[in-house]
């Protein structure tokens, strides 16, 4: 009997101990916990999404989660749920419970007055904040930010260069296929073009330059110029309202758009832009409800959609022949970087110390940028 208590006694005594050595964040509202691993550092990193929901910034939330796990830091996701004041309120917290070094995707994208707020609460707590993927400040405002704090630095993208990759992929294809794209016979080729979010930096770019882009390929080739399928939307231009680049979005914009111009009014979408991929999942999956896009296997139409990001999802769309081509937004690219100047934080370097390896901005020197490029899946 005494040898199984002190059976008994063993077991209970090690699970305690396991208990004792994990360690999670509490949750809340717009607050997710996130890894929290016993430290090599002092380091209490703040993570900050402006939401978990977007594909492409799941994908580097995982990347990152590994390579902070791998640095032996502390630190708490958080998601703010596409609400600017809820990831204020977010970093307060964490500067208040400790935060050492915050890291933030901010939801209100080119606003300085919004990371103006941050920068401020970061300097006011004397700890590094490192921007990255949405941009803080705008062409014009380019360095106010940026600029305003010795322990502050941005890891993103040249927004424009996306847009304009998207151009010349997407006039290069069409040059190649003109007639096949032409399903009326008109010798115009019409396009929907999905936006991601009004003033966002990425969505104006990108949504300008791939069909200024494209249309100077068509013109080059001696091609007629793209038309924009709705003559009564003079944006030229579908948006997120919610501003989350969702698939939802624009498989509900591309549904009702089918409803009017479609082939049996000989006015069909003959051409599909998207400002991410996920906006292009929803497309394909409306043109699918369609009898379009069904895949190399099938001997259905199929439109061209081009998105942004190449996304796992967007890949295998690619592979299937439902999907055209995208433009790599490198989430291991953003998540390496971030990880970089966090590690540099969180042992007390400059933040960019030893960064002369990368894309660095020629106007800010704390600006880094992460290349884009195309990708058809060959």
């Amino acid at each position: 009997m005494k040898k199984k208590i002190a059976v008994l006694l063993v077991v209970v005594l090690a699970v305690g101990m396991l208990a004792g050595c994990s360690s999670s964040g509490g949750g809340g509202k717009g607050r997710e916990a996130g890894s929290k691993k016993a430290g090599k550092t002092d380091a209490n990193i703040g993570v900050f999404y402006y939401t978990y929901s977007d594909t492409y910034i799941a994908s580097v939330r995982s990347l990152l989660d590994k390579h902070l796990d791998e640095l032996g830091v502390s630190y708490q996701d958080y998601d703010a749920n596409s609400n600017q004041t809820t990831q204020n309120e977010q970093i307060d917290t964490a500067i208040q419970t400790g935060a050492t070094m915050l890291i933030v995707n901010i939801v209100t994208s080119g606003s300085v007055d919004a990371s103006s707020q941050i920068v401020d609460k970061a300097k006011s707590a004397d700890i590094p904040v490192l921007f990255f993927n949405r941009a803080v400040e705008d062409d014009k405002t380019e360095g106010q930010v940026l600029g305003s704090y010795e322990k502050c630095a941005f890891v993103g993208t040249d927004a424009p260069e996306a847009g304009h990759m998207q151009g010349k992929l997407i006039g290069d294809y069409v040059v190649s296929n003109f007639d096949t794209l032409d399903l009326n016979g008109d010798g115009r080729i019409s396009y929907a073009m999905f936006m991601g979010q009004l003033g966002n930096a990425e969505a104006i770019y990108r949504t300008q330059y791939a069909v200024e882009d494209a249309d100077a390929t068509l013109k080059e080739a001696g091609k007629p110029e793209l038309e924009y399928f709705d003559p009564s939307n003079t944006d030229k231009y579908q948006v997120d309202q919610d501003g989350n680049w969702s698939a939802t979005a624009a498989n509900n914009y591309m549904t009702t758009n089918l409803s009017q111009y479609n082939e049996g009014n000989n006015n069909m979408i003959e051409l599909v832009i998207c400002n991410n991929d996920a906006m292009a999942e929803g497309v394909i999956s409306a043109l699918n409800d369609k009898g379009y896009n069904l895949g190399s296997d099938s001997e259905g139409k199929t439109i061209p959609v081009f998105g942004v990001d190449a996304t796992d999802a967007a890949k295998q769309l690619i592979k299937d022949g439902k999907m055209t081509g995208t433009i790599k937004q490198d989430a291991e690219g953003m998540a390496e970087a971030i990880a970089k100047l966090a590690g540099n934080g969180a042992n007390g370097r400059d933040l960019m110390d030893g960064t002369d390896s990368y894309n660095i901005s020629e106007k800010v020197s704390n600006k880094i940028y992460i290349p884009y490029g195309e990708y058809t899946g060959e």
